[in-house]
């Protein structure tokens, strides 16, 4: 039987669906790396149709290699929000533009999407959660690897448990460059930032530092480096943790060495012990793990840089004749940016649930201020 075009299910549906349409406001190695080349290939759900970067060079170089005209390149993200045939904004910033332009996006009517972490200061949290509400819009916050299918069954897991008795949160890598450089993707950065440009941003760095730490804190460049490890990378494990374990009672005690971090969580029952850094060896090795119920349940992430890379699932225990048994759960090797962004598509379009929402990222800057009150009180 001859195959006629569009006959399966599957072509009817990318046949039929509706596909969103993206501006990008930031231009730098996640853009280049991971969002762009992942909304690429969903092409039957997602179309970027307009860029925006402080750096012209830069914006030039992804114009030619992402196939976007140079009319649809910006290097002031107003005219880019403001454009009528955008459904979505994408947040991809420094971190210390995620909340004006969001609210300006919210405030446009459009749906926003703002890569972690959501804001460095509470106000500004405050003000994503008002224009959300206000505008009616979908304000989603980009914590991936909670997404990761292997990390949504732990969760089930644990769940359902009775008693926990411990638990680790790990997040020891190395630099991004050991990763990027290998992925194939080739992001560049150019030195044509405007020195108004830079000094903008210095400036909202400080008053950030200073809104969150307070002025002697502030002042402190180990404190601030530290606040910032934590806004960062931290903030993936945090969020993470609470999805996992729930909201934590306090902090028991930290500590920091260079850029090596450690705390003592306190959950009541049971404490979760949470430590990250950075060193120069090309080892990803990022995990939850918890004990209880007489198992072990673990999720390892490898690094987002390589595409396909698996997430699993572990569960150790012992079986009914008193042996070791461990069971390795790799659910799937789509990549939890994609999983994500169809989560966000289905959001949009068909009323799908929001879980890391601006209400929800909030609570990130609770817990790493308890982490910076243990290791340096204010």
């Amino acid at each position: 039987m001859a195959h006629v075009p569009g006959s399966s299910s599957l072509e009817r549906t990318l046949d039929n669906a509706k596909v969103l349409r993206i501006g990008i406001i930031g231009a730098g190695e996640a853009a280049q790396v991971i969002h762009i080349p992942t909304l690429g290939l969903m092409s039957h759900q997602f179309k970027v149709v307009a860029l925006c970067d402080v750096s012209r060079k830069l914006l030039d170089h992804c114009g030619k290699k992402f196939h976007l005209a140079q009319e649809d390149l910006y290097l002031n993200a107003t005219p880019l929000i403001n454009r009528h045939d955008i459904d979505l904004v994408l947040v991809l910033t420094a971190d210390e533009y995620h909340a004006m332009n969001a609210i300006e996006a919210a405030n446009s009517g459009k749906h926003v999407f703002i890569e972690k972490p959501m804001t460095l200061t509470k106000v500004e949290a405050e003000g994503i959660i008002t224009a959300q509400k206000r505008n009616n819009v979908i304000i989603w916050i980009g914590y991936m690897r909670r997404y990761a299918l292997a990390f949504q069954e732990a969760v089930k897991i644990v769940h359902s448990m009775k008693s926990i008795q411990y638990a680790r949160v790990r997040d020891i890598i190395g630099y991004n460059h050991l990763f990027v450089e290998q992925t194939g993707f080739f992001p560049v950065r150019f030195a044509d930032v405007p020195d108004s440009a830079i000094e903008d941003r210095s400036q909202r760095s400080k008053t950030s530092a200073e809104a969150s730490l307070g002025q002697a804190r502030a002042s402190n460049p180990t404190e601030v480096a530290t606040w910032r490890l934590l806004c960062s990378l931290g903030s993936h494990d945090l969020s993470a943790m609470r999805e996992l374990l729930g909201e934590p009672k306090g902090v028991i005690g930290a500590a920091r060495h260079g850029s090596w971090i450690a705390a003592l969580i306190d959950y009541g029952d049971f404490v979760a012990n949470y430590e990250t850094g950075h060193d120069s060896v090309g080892s990803f090795d990022a995990h939850l793990e918890v004990y209880g119920d007489g198992k072990r349940v673990r999720v390892d992430y490898d690094t987002p840089y390589v595409k396909g890379l698996p997430i699993t699932l572990t569960i150790g225990e012992n079986d009914a004749q008193g042996h070791y048994t461990e069971k390795v759960i790799r659910p799937t090797y789509e990549d939890c940016y994609t999983i994500q962004y169809r989560a966000l598509y289905d959001a949009i379009l068909k009323n799908g649930p929001v879980k890391c929402t601006p209400e929800d990222a909030i609570k990130e800057l609770r817990t790493i201020g308890l982490i910076m009150d243990a290791i340096s009180p204010p």
